[in-house]
C-alpha cells in the first residue's frame, strides 16, 4: 500500500477495508449504500496492479450501475498513473465493438485492461462467452461482482454463468450493501462465487440443513420442504467475518453529511423512438394513433421527462405507457436500502405506480403516499408513522411540491429521486426533509437518470443554479448530484 498513490483520499473505514483485504484472493465488501464500496474495489485493483499481481479486471454490475463505473467511478478513483483500456459491454454485435473487444482480449497492453459488463448480459450465451474469453486470455485478473444479491438465485442462468468464471479468475470480490435481502440462504451463491471454502459448504442443501429449520409440507398430490426458521446464525456470522467487511453509514464518522449517487436506466426502444421524435419535431405519434404536441418549451420538457419515466398523455388526455426499466431499478435500490427511505416523484401516475410496486414487493403496510390526492386529515398521521422506529412503514412516496416543505422525515437515511424538476427550491427543500435537526446519521441521495436525456440536463441546471447561488453568497462551491 505504501507504493500506491490514492487519487481520492479514502475515508477511515475505506482504508481499514483495504488494509484487511487488498491482497486477499477473495473478499466480500458488505458496505451500505453511500459508504464507497466501489472506491475500495477500484483501489484494490490499483494496488494489485502496482504489485504486478493483475493486468486485467472484469466488473459485473446491474444495468443501472454499470455505466456509472465507466463514466463516474473509474475516472474519479483510479489513479491517472495507471494506463487503462476500458471497454463497456454492448448488446449489439456492431463492428466497432467487435474491434474494441478484439483489442481488449487478444492484444498486449502496457496497462490495466478493464471490461465492464451488465449483470443481465451474463444471462445470455453471448455475454457468458465474452466474459470467459476475456478471462481465459488475461489470466492475471480480478473479477468484481457489484450488487452481488443479483446472483443469490442459484438456479438463474446468470448465476450459473458467473459461477463458471470462478475457475478463470485469480482474485474475486463481491460488493453489496444488503447481502441478505429475504433470507440467510441468499448468502450461499454469493459466497460460493468467492470460494467453496468461504462457508465450507459445497452443497446448498447441506448449507440449508445447517442454518435453516425445514418442515415437509403437503399440498394436494405435491410435497415440498418449507423453511420455517433459522438457527446457528452466530456461527454463520462468524464465518462471514473471516472474509468480509461490514460497514454501515452510522459507523462512519468522517463521511460527509450528504452523499450523492446516480443510477442509470437506458431508455427502451419504444421510449427512445418517441423521445427522439418529441425532441426533434415537438410532437410524437403514439402507438394508439393519437398525436401529442407541445405548445411551449416547458410542455416539451415535461413530455420528454414523462417519456423517460415511461408514460405520456396524448392530446386527447389518454395515458400511454412505454416498456421501461425505471421501476425495476427503483425496486433494486430499495432492496439495498437499510431502514427507511423517501422516494420523490414529479408525476401523479408515477407516485401511484411506485406505491403499488413497493406494496407488491414489501407488503401493503410498508408504503404510504403523500401527494395532492392524499386527504389532509391523513397527512400528519403518515408522517408520525414514518417517524416511528417501531412502525412497519418503510417507504414514504411523495411529490416534492406537496411533501417537500415543512414536514420532518428524519427516520430516513436514503432519499431517492425518481424524477426531478428545474426548481432548485423544491429540490433543496425536499432534500432537507431527511437532513434537518433530529437527523443523527448521514443521508444518501440517489437520482435515477436516463443517460443522454432531459434527466441529465435537469441535474446540470440544478448544479449550475447552486454554483451561482454559492458564488453570490461567497460560499465554497460544492459538487452535488455527482
Amino acid at each position: 500500500m505504501k507504493k500506491y498513490k490514492f487519487k481520492t483520499k479514502p475515508f477511515k473505514h475505506q482504508e481499514q477495508a483495504l488494509n484487511e483485504s487488498w491482497s486477499a484472493k477473495y473478499y466480500a465488501l458488505f458496505m451500505e449504500m453511500g459508504t464507497g464500496k466501489s472506491k475500495v474495489a477500484l483501489d484494490t485493483m490499483g494496488m494489485l496492479y502496482w504489485d504486478a499481481q493483475i493486468d486485467a479486471a472484469l466488473i459485473i454490475s446491474p444495468k443501472g450501475v454499470y455505466d456509472n463505473w465507466v463514466q463516474g467511478e473509474i475516472p474519479t478513483h483510479l489513479p491517472d498513473t495507471i494506463t487503462t483500456n476500458i471497454v463497456r459491454w454492448q448488446p449489439s454485435s456492431a463492428q466497432w465493438f467487435q474491434k474494441q473487444m478484439k483489442t481488449l482480449v487478444y492484444e498486449k497492453f502496457n496497462g490495466l485492461k478493464i471490461f465492464v459488463m451488465n449483470t443481465e448480459a451474463l444471462s445470455t450465451p453471448r455475454g457468458a462467452a465474452a466474459s470467459q474469453t476475456f478471462l481465459e486470455h488475461n489470466p492475471k485478473n480480478i473479477v468484481v461482482v457489484d450488487e452481488s444479491t443479483t446472483i443469490k438465485n442459484r438456479a438463474a442462468n446468470r448465476t450459473k454463468n458467473i459461477m463458471a468464471l470462478k475457475g478463470l479468475s485469480k482474485y474475486r470480490r463481491i460488493l453489496t450493501g444488503s447481502p441478505v435481502t429475504r433470507s440467510p440462504m441468499d448468502l450461499f451463491s454469493q459466497c460460493m462465487f468467492l470460494s467453496t471454502y468461504a462457508l465450507n459448504f459445497k452443497s446448498f442443501f447441506a448449507f440449508q440443513n445447517r442454518y435453516a429449520l425445514v418442515q415437509k409440507r403437503t399440498m394436494g398430490p405435491r410435497s415440498f420442504n418449507e423453511i420455517v426458521g433459522y438457527r446457528r446464525l452466530d456461527e454463520l456470522n462468524g464465518k462471514l467475518d473471516d472474509f468480509s467487511n461490514r460497514v454501515l453509514k452510522e459507523d462512519c464518522l468522517d463521511l460527509p453529511d450528504k452523499m450523492y449517487t446516480k443510477r442509470f436506466v437506458p431508455l427502451s426502444e419504444e421510449q427512445n423512438k418517441s423521445y427522439k421524435e418529441m425532441k426533434r419535431l415537438a410532437l410524437t405519434k403514439l402507438a394508439n394513433g393519437e398525436l401529442a404536441t407541445t405548445q411551449s418549451v416547458l410542455t416539451q420538457i415535461m413530455r420528454l421527462q414523462q417519456i423517460c419515466c415511461g408514460h405520456i398523455q396524448d392530446d386527447e388526455g389518454n395515458l400511454v405507457t412505454f416498456p421501461n426499466g425505471r421501476q425495476k431499478e427503483l425496486l433494486d435500490i430499495c432492496e439495498e436500502v437499510q431502514g427507511k427511505a423517501i422516494i420523490w416523484g414529479t408525476y401523479t401516475y408515477d407516485i401511484q405506480q411506485i406505491a403499488q410496486s413497493l406494496r407488491d414487493r414489501f407488503g401493503p403496510d410498508a408504503v404510504a403516499t403523500y401527494y395532492g390526492a392524499t386527504p389532509q386529515e391523513e397527512r400528519q398521521e403518515i408522517v408520525e408513522r414514518f417517524q416511528d422506529k417501531e412502525s412497519s412503514l418503510r417507504f414514504f412516496v411523495g411529490q416534492p411540491r406537496t411533501g417537500g416543505y415543512g414536514i420532518t422525515l428524519t427516520a430516513a437515511t436514503t432519499v431517492i429521486y425518481y424524477s426531478n424538476s428545474y426548481d432548485l427550491e423544491i429540490r433543496l427543500q425536499s432534500e432537507d426533509r431527511a437532513h434537518r435537526i433530529g437527523q443523527t446519521n448521514k443521508v444518501t441521495y440517489v437520482d435515477i437518470v436516463a443517460p443522454d436525456t432531459i434527466d441529465e440536463k435537469i441535474l446540470k441546471a440544478l448544479q449550475e443554479k447552486i454554483n451561482l447561488a454559492q458564488t453570490v453568497l461567497g460560499e465554497e462551491t460544492k459538487a452535488l448530484f455527482a
